[in-house]
């Protein structure tokens, strides 16, 4: 199996598109196994957020469109063939990833089998968790999929919050419980700093 520099030496050498490679090595894996083989990924490690806009890898995250992607790939294949699955991605939205993984089983049933080449982070590592088995090499990794606000983890923000807070209060006031209307305005706050919505850029997908 060739390394990502003799990918890279191909694709300079043929003249062709980084899909046409792609699309080789995914047919000689479906060769191999007998098994349909679909690509989810998207290029967050690789690609920068434009100046001005929000600098997060959950711009290239999972979202319910991707659903049409997969609606699209999915038709015509044999469902009874089982599916490779091929993850890199940063996750996303919960629900969504809740809802793709729906779909897929009721496509394929159980017979999903996650091949992690690099990372799937999140909603990524939700959708690994789900199928029947996890194909990954030494230097692949599966991330937390706990709670994030803007790409932080939800629990991180929770305990700074909470730091803040005493910190007002040590000195002025006793801590205020959680019933208390000073607590429950602070709360408030904060929830509405936190509400902004972020912006999704479509993942690629691939078959064969």
């Amino acid at each position: 199996m060739p390394n990502w520099g003799d990918i890279l030496n191909e694709v300079r050498a043929s003249g062709h598109t980084t899909d046409v490679i792609r699309r080789k090595y995914l047919k000689k894996l479906h060769q191999t196994t007998k098994r349909n083989a679909i690509i989810y990924y998207s290029g967050w490690l690789q690609k920068k957020t434009p100046p001005g806009t929000a600098s997060s890898p959950l711009d290239f995250g999972i979202n319910d469109t991707d659903k049409n992607g997969f609606m699209s790939v999915v038709h015509g294949l044999d469902r009874n063939a089982g599916l490779d699955l091929l993850l890199h991605t940063p996750g996303g939205d919960m629900s969504a990833t809740e809802s793709l993984i729906d779909y897929l089983r009721q496509m394929f049933g159980r017979d999903i089998r996650a091949i992690v080449p690099q990372i799937a982070m999140s909603g990524g590592a939700m959708i690994a968790c789900s199928c029947k088995e996890i194909v990954m090499g030494l230097h692949s990794n599966l991330g937390p999929f706990d709670p994030q606000i803007g790409n932080m983890p939800a629990q991180a923000i929770k305990e700074e919050f909470d730091r803040a807070v005493r910190a007002k209060f040590r000195q002025t006031s006793p801590w205020p419980t959680s019933g208390s209307r000073s607590y429950k305005s602070i709360r408030s706050d904060s929830s509405r700093r936190y509400s902004t919505p972020l912006p999704w850029r479509k993942l690629s997908f691939d078959r064969i």
